[in-house]
């Protein structure tokens, strides 16, 4: 049974809704108000700015009516209803004192052990659209990359891809790039060099948030994919040393990048990026494009390198990882801004041609969100 009281000589109310309760400040209860002369009703967007609501605003009387609660604000003698499960849904009041480096409900930290369970999609399935692309989109926000099988073997392949969830970002490589490799004939004992797993494009701010990575020829043996996710190496790294991971989050590192004529790109973050309640949101590691790090001071600069030294071991170990190799019209995609991705070193003879672009996890969200909702199902 809902009931709800007003404290705080009206600044504030208490909801008590079945076994939970919260508190809500008035100014945060007008501010967040759904009546059609506070929101507009095709799209929710509010009306008013903060400047038009009374500084001294506060509740007058509140009530419950069955699943709603009924506030009235004064000084506007305003009576507005508010559903008691979206507030509970939206609730602040919490004591809880959350670690440095938490993460969201929908995000999944993990290791090698997800190697039996990557997220994998049928292109020609998700193509429709549906439940199918739904319940992929959604493994790909929990776990931050996701595999497609079964796509088109064509130039450009991979456009098909970010068109199921978002728009592609041009970047200075254009709209696309070419991986190309020619293994050379004449020596079978040559060896393609693997490459350290990695973030891409770190002195970009803002980071393309999604790389897609589309197979349309691999006859080399070897190169196989790999993915690493970011977020569990940073927990390990704090569960190790709370002090190493205190530096690699507390100080910027600086990346950069001037390969070509007319471009010289450059960022300054941190390798483990925390928001200002402390979430974890970003990861940046890329030893080829890291910069001169100078925003350490001198006496943390020992411990800053241990702990760089450190994150990298974590990132290099075999428990850490999941491999697969790419087919032509196979597919993946990470979250940049967290997974890791990298290549196994390739021989013999062969080809190997591989498509790359980049998107952003806000229209894969977005969708995802979109999908979710059409379908009467939550998004995580």
């Amino acid at each position: 049974m809902n009931a709800v009281e007003i404290i705080n000589e009206g600044r504030a109310i208490r909801l008590i809704a079945g076994p939970d309760e919260a508190r809500f400040h008035a100014m945060w209860l007008r501010d967040n108000a759904w009546d059609s002369e506070t929101r507009a009703p095709g799209n929710g967007q509010r009306l008013i700015a903060l400047r038009d609501i009374p500084a001294d605003t506060h509740v007058a009387d509140a009530k419950v009516d069955g699943d709603q609660v009924i506030v009235t604000f004064a000084p506007e003698g305003r009576e507005i209803a508010f559903d008691s499960a979206w507030l509970m849904d939206h609730a602040y009041d919490r004591s809880d004192v959350r670690a440095a480096g938490w993460t969201g409900d929908n995000i999944e930290p993990w290791t090698a052990k997800l190697q039996t369970a990557v997220p994998t999609g049928d292109f020609q399935e998700l193509a429709k659209g549906g439940d199918a692309l739904r319940d992929w989109l959604g493994a790909v926000t929990r776990y931050g990359f996701g595999k497609l099988e079964n796509g088109p073997i064509k130039d450009g392949a991979l456009f098909d891809v970010v068109d199921l969830f978002g728009f592609v970002r041009d970047t200075n490589y254009g709209k696309h790039f070419e991986v190309r490799t020619e293994v050379n004939p004449t020596n079978l004992a040559f060896t393609g060099l693997g490459l350290q797993a990695h973030t891409d494009n770190p002195y970009r701010d803002p980071v393309p948030s999604i790389q897609v990575l589309y197979c349309l020829e691999s006859s080399a043996a070897g190169g196989e994919n790999m993915v690493v996710d970011g977020f569990a190496a940073a927990l390990r790294l704090r569960e190790e040393n709370e002090e190493y991971f205190r530096v690699l989050s507390q100080y910027c590192a600086r990346f950069e990048y001037a390969g070509e004529e007319g471009v010289c790109l450059q960022s300054r973050r941190p390798m483990i990026e925390l928001a200002p309640d402390g979430e974890l949101v970003g990861v940046r590691f890329n030893n080829r494009s890291l910069a001169a790090v100078t925003d350490v001071p001198f006496e943390q600069m020992e411990t800053y390198y241990a702990a760089y030294r450190r994150l990298g071991e974590i990132i290099d170990g075999p428990d850490m990882e999941v491999t697969f190799r790419l087919e032509p019209g196979e597919s993946f995609i990470v979250d940049n801004t967290r997974v890791l991705h990298a290549r196994k070193a390739y021989s013999g003879t062969g080809t190997r041609w591989f498509q790359g672009c980049y998107a952003d996890m806000d229209g894969l969200r977005s969708t995802y969100a979109s999908l979710a909702q059409q379908t009467g199902m939550a998004a995580e």
